[in-house]
């Protein structure tokens, strides 16, 4: 399910069976790594929304945590807080998905679980090449989300 409203009225009649919340990471920099962080954003919301209409159900994908690249503690401490409030309610998992590979030096800072991927250039790509690349890359996380759910069983 997604931020929207009407998703939103589906999740609290079933709130429940959803217990996992997934957050896409996304950088911005006005520096020259500018196209290079719009690239990450770009496939991490992409590769977010295709997760989201696999497990449609099971997850809840928050908008966006857009953070400026050059304010990382600032942005874990928030970022520590949103996590806190989700499991506070009723998220036992919570997965972060990302393409800064900055996080993975951050990621024991977390209680969640941090997909990172490197971005693939998906603006070179034609609208074939590109669905077959995601779809690929939504299947291998399924796995990953169901073994995470499994280890709670």
């Amino acid at each position: 399910m997604k931020w929207a409203p009407a998703d939103i009225e589906k999740f609290m009649k079933a709130s429940e069976y959803i217990d996992t919340a997934v957050i896409p990471l996304l950088p911005v920099s006005l520096g020259d790594d500018m196209k290079e962080t719009a690239s990450m954003t770009d496939f991490a919301n992409i590769l977010s929304s295709q997760l989201e209409r696999q497990l449609q159900g099971r997850i809840l994908l928050l908008p966006g945590y857009s953070y400026f690249k050059n304010t990382a503690q600032e942005s874990m401490a928030l970022l520590q807080k949103w996590e806190a409030q989700l499991m506070d309610r009723q998220f036992r998992h919570v997965f972060y998905v990302t393409s800064d590979i900055d996080w993975k030096q951050r990621d024991g800072q977390l209680k969640g679980t941090l997909l990172w991927l490197p971005s693939l250039p998906l603006h070179q790509m034609d609208e074939g090449s590109k669905v077959s690349v995601m779809e690929d890359q939504v299947r291998q996380l399924m796995n990953l989300f169901i073994s995470k759910w499994r280890e709670e069983e």
